[in-house]
């Protein structure tokens, strides 16, 4: 079943860039971006990173937390987020399991190639734990505007 506004978040469990065990649920009381990301410093994935990283004062001042999550271990997190200096953490999802639960794992296409990867999605979630929003074929250079503009309506 796909993940969609209005229903509670799936909670999981996941190592961050600092070999920290983090469960969504440990941030109820506070509006989380979860976005998830094909892979670390690839094009796409950093202008993605660096325009959460450019914003990440106006997610403060709000009070929203930001995880990204990739398939890449913990030891690609650490080098992505210290060559990009980002400031929130990023979570390995080394073999899909969350991605699989949270329905962004599936076929894919490259330059006539089909294989299997991260669907490029976010998730805002309310402070109560639910899906306020689901950004699907997320443009990465606009994308951090689009979550700031929804964060306005929870």
């Amino acid at each position: 079943m796909p993940i969609s506004a209005g229903i509670p978040a799936p909670d999981f469990e996941l190592l961050d860039d600092q070999n920290v065990t983090r469960h969504l649920s440990d941030y109820r009381g506070h509006a989380v971006i979860l976005y998830f990301y094909p892979e670390d410093d690839t094009p796409g994935c950093t202008k993605e990173a660096c325009n959460f990283r450019d914003d990440y004062s106006a997610y403060e001042k709000a009070g929203v937390v930001i995880l990204g999550v990739s398939p890449d271990t913990v030891e690609s997190h650490v080098k992505f987020k210290k060559k990009f200096q980002l400031p929130f953490p990023l979570l390995a999802d080394v073999g899909h399991k969350v991605c699989d639960v949270y329905g962004v794992w599936g076929p894919k296409k490259f330059m006539g190639k089909e294989y299997e990867g991260v669907l490029r999605t976010t998730f805002l979630i309310d402070a109560h734990g639910k899906i306020a929003r689901v950004f699907e074929s997320v443009r990465p250079s606009e994308h951090s505007a689009q979550v700031l503009d929804a964060l306005k309506a929870i």
